[in-house]
């Protein structure tokens, strides 16, 4: 950049740029993974990140990282991105989810109502090494493979169709029209038509099957199983401690308080949406609300589902305002340039995703204890799926990964220099073979990691609880 002025290579440029990376960064070079001396102690980085949540939470955080070592690795995005800041880099940036793991690559309804397959978690969402997405979803396929008893090699086989796939789309993406990228989209039903003619027995019907339970898992679906009627009103249905309505987390003076401020944070936060959905959500009301504990690494922050009603008591919508905290990215890979918090998950996700949820905007506020906080708001149920990758045999993980991997270059080829990390990867293997030794050398580490957290929580150092 000159000032304001953007400055645009030729094709030839950017490939020579990334052909030229090679020579600092060999191919093969990421298959290290080494920890340092100094290395960070894992349980520490976690109670840092948990000083900021609320902490009646915090027990069961941990108790949710300790059901496996693969619950551990989606909870420690901050130990990992510790971790990658001292792999080998490119220096070739983009866009990153920032916890590219599999199980955030799912079904979602796109804004026409089409069902996609895309990335779905942005928390952590801030321009960085496109590495290190990459590296995340090599380890998580990894550790699926070693939960799931796969061999060796068929792990490495797993890994390295993944990263291939990330390699061959990116290449196909560097030869498109910047348009052709934007408008590139992976469609649920040629998803399966593809898994029908490459899959084994059996997974044709379970795709099909998970294609009609995310189509059916709508918003009128959530309306019908999260709320029920009191006195003839439609109020959401306690689950303590998943769901906690808030007449029933807080005193009468305090709710009062907190219904304000969660008032004021749904007509603020329509600020952030374009004026037509503004229109839209102006039609409704809101009628009840309640705190949700959510997923593993995200359990502490504050999060809350709003129930708002249009027409009349048969038009619901159903809202989910989450807590954004700063990226586990931004000490290493610099701070957003949003002000906000919400607003860089936003902004992150609407760059990432082929298409949003089209009433997903931010907002500040203030909380009752006095402090303000970032939320990003979304609705919360609107045809999503997610993979049952336990059940999954080596044949259907590799699929399932390749399916990932051109998702990821999708994302990334929107704001990265896909010509650039195109021309780094090459047409061989190199980096395919690099990432499958990274991700067992993860794995491994990831497994002392897990180790630690549980000595911990036996020395009472930490307190792991069930909900």
């Amino acid at each position: 950049m000159t000032g304001s002025r953007t400055v645009h290579l030729t094709p030839e440029e950017r490939a020579a740029r990334g052909k030229a990376a090679r020579g600092p960064v060999p191919r093969s070079a990421h298959a290290e993974f080494t920890p340092p001396p100094d290395r960070a102690d894992p349980v520490s980085l976690l109670e840092a990140q948990s000083a900021t949540r609320v902490q009646e939470l915090i027990p069961v955080r941990y108790g949710r990282m300790l059901e496996s070592p693969f619950r551990f690795y989606r909870g420690a995005a901050a130990i990992m991105a510790a971790d990658l800041a001292r792999t080998p880099s490119t220096g070739i940036r983009a866009q990153l989810c920032g916890d590219a793991h599999l199980l955030n690559f799912r079904l979602l309804a796109s804004a026409e109502r089409h069902l996609m397959f895309d990335i779905n978690d942005f928390d952590e969402t801030l321009p960085g090494p496109w590495e290190w997405d990459v590296k995340r979803l090599a380890a998580s396929l990894a550790m699926a493979g070693r939960s799931n008893g796969f061999t060796d090699a068929e792990r490495s086989g797993v890994v390295r169709a993944a990263v291939g796939s990330y390699r061959t789309w990116m290449g196909r993406f560097a030869g498109m029209r910047n348009l052709e990228v934007w408008y590139a989209r992976i469609d649920a039903d040629e998803l399966y038509r593809t898994l029908t003619e490459r899959s084994e027995e059996g997974v044709t019907a379970r795709t099909s099957r998970s294609l009609a339970k995310a189509r059916g898992k709508d918003h009128l679906h959530a309306f019908e199983k999260l709320t029920h009627l009191v006195k003839g009103e439609r109020r959401i249905t306690p689950d303590h401690p998943l769901i906690t309505p808030i007449d029933v987390l807080l005193p009468d003076a305090e709710r009062a308080s907190l219904e304000e401020q969660m008032r004021r944070l749904v007509d603020q936060y329509g600020e952030s949406l374009p004026s037509d959905r503004r229109a839209l959500l102006r039609q409704f009301r809101l009628v009840d609300m309640a705190r949700k504990v959510v997923g593993v690494g995200s359990v502490g922050t504050r999060c809350w589902i709003i129930l708002m009603l249009g027409r009349d008591d048969h038009d619901p919508l159903l809202l989910q305002a989450k807590e954004a905290q700063n990226s586990v990215l931004a000490e290493y890979a610099g701070p957003s340039e949003f002000e906000s918090q919400g607003q860089r998950v936003v902004a992150g996700q609407r760059l990432m995703q082929a298409s949003s949820d089209i009433l997903l905007g931010w907002e500040r506020t203030e909380g009752i204890d006095g402090r303000e906080r970032d939320f990003y708001v979304r609705q919360l149920h609107d045809w999503k799926g997610i993979a049952l990758v336990d059940s999954m045999k080596p044949p259907t993980l590799k699929l399932f990964g390749r399916v990932c991997g051109a998702s990821l270059a999708r994302a990334h080829a929107r704001s990265g220099d896909r010509i650039a990390i195109a021309a780094y990867l090459g047409r061989g293997d190199a980096f395919d073979l690099a990432l499958a030794e990274f991700a067992e050398a993860y794995a491994d580490q990831n497994e002392r990691d897990f180790d630690a957290l549980g000595a911990a929580v036996r020395s009472g150092r930490v307190r792991a609880g069930q909900l």
